[in-house]
């Protein structure tokens, strides 16, 4: 049971990082699709049709404003993905950084870069 340890095994130490290996991978690929969306976005040709953020006149688009939000949050949990891979190095990964005890696997496994357990989070409202 998590609760009996005190960190997670290597061997399950491994199997987060790639999981949050792919996570990052791909949230990378999204910024780095936004971000030039964003640059080209006062264009009207066919450069800016990214699959994921065609702009187009007449539509109901995504405006710089919010595209620059989408923008920034990607770029917060790429950080934090990337915290976590340095938690994972440190073999810190996983503990909740309140109670110092572990965050279940399911929680990290959907929130992979969670430093706080559910119980702990919902406290500090």
């Amino acid at each position: 049971m998590a609760d009996d340890k005190e960190r997670y095994s290597d061997e399950e130490l491994a199997e987060f990082k790639v999981l949050i290996e792919e996570k990052l991978a791909k949230a990378q690929r999204e910024y780095a699709t936004l971000r030039s969306t964003m640059r080209n976005s006062a264009d009207n040709s066919d450069r800016d049709t990214a699959p994921i953020f065609k702009l187009e006149e007449g539509n109901d688009t995504l405006t710089r404003e919010e595209l620059g939000l989408q923008a920034s949050r990607l770029e917060k949990f790429i950080k934090g993905l990337q915290g976590a891979l340095v938690r994972i190095e440190n073999k810190t990964y996983g503990v909740d950084r309140i109670t110092g005890k572990l965050i279940p696997k399911e929680r990290l496994r959907a929130v992979p870069h969670a430093t706080l357990s559910v119980e702990s989070k919902e406290k500090r409202r």
